[in-house]
């Protein structure tokens, strides 16, 4: 990963979750789920095992005032389900559950999954773990469809 270069794509290219989902050329995720509302993904540069971002479909910019709370309830639901499977796949120690992103770059609204895997040290977790200025996972796009397929199965084990 070139992080000058990720930084600047974010800074001035098109909404990377608009692009994906529009089937922009270089913007295609592992898709995991999706239904009317919502979409759930691989991020393209983890720095966890299993990371995942879950956005609205519609492109929203405030994580809290541009949802209604009915629409607010739904997402959360949506990546509390997502959440659970990356636990049953993953069996972290910690599962991390943020979102990032500002009006100056990754402005759509979306939520990191990630799971702290057990025996990290204490001081490579939290930030530290998040952090692509700390190393990224360099899976192919094999071991990204093979983790895609585990992630589904989990998601039709759930009651």
């Amino acid at each position: 990963m070139d992080l000058g270069s990720y930084t600047e794509r974010t800074r001035t290219g098109p909404c990377f979750i608009c692009a994906f989902l529009s089937g922009h050329p270089g913007y295609e995720h592992h898709v995991i789920a999706q239904d009317g509302e919502h979409v759930a993904f691989l991020d393209r540069w983890p720095t966890l095992p299993g990371k995942v971002l879950v956005a609205p479909r519609q492109h929203l910019e405030h994580v809290v005032r541009d949802l209604d709370e009915p629409a607010y309830v739904r997402l959360m639901l949506f990546v509390r389900r997502i959440a659970l499977a990356v636990e049953e796949v993953c069996r972290p120690e910690r599962t991390y559950i943020y979102s990032l992103g500002s009006q100056q770059g990754n402005a759509h609204v979306h939520w990191h999954i990630a799971g702290l895997p057990p025996g990290v040290p204490y001081e490579q977790q939290q930030f530290h773990a998040l952090m692509t200025e700390n190393g990224v996972i360099n899976a192919t796009p094999q071991e990204m469809g093979a983790f895609t397929a585990r992630l589904r199965k989990a998601l039709t084990q759930q009651s």
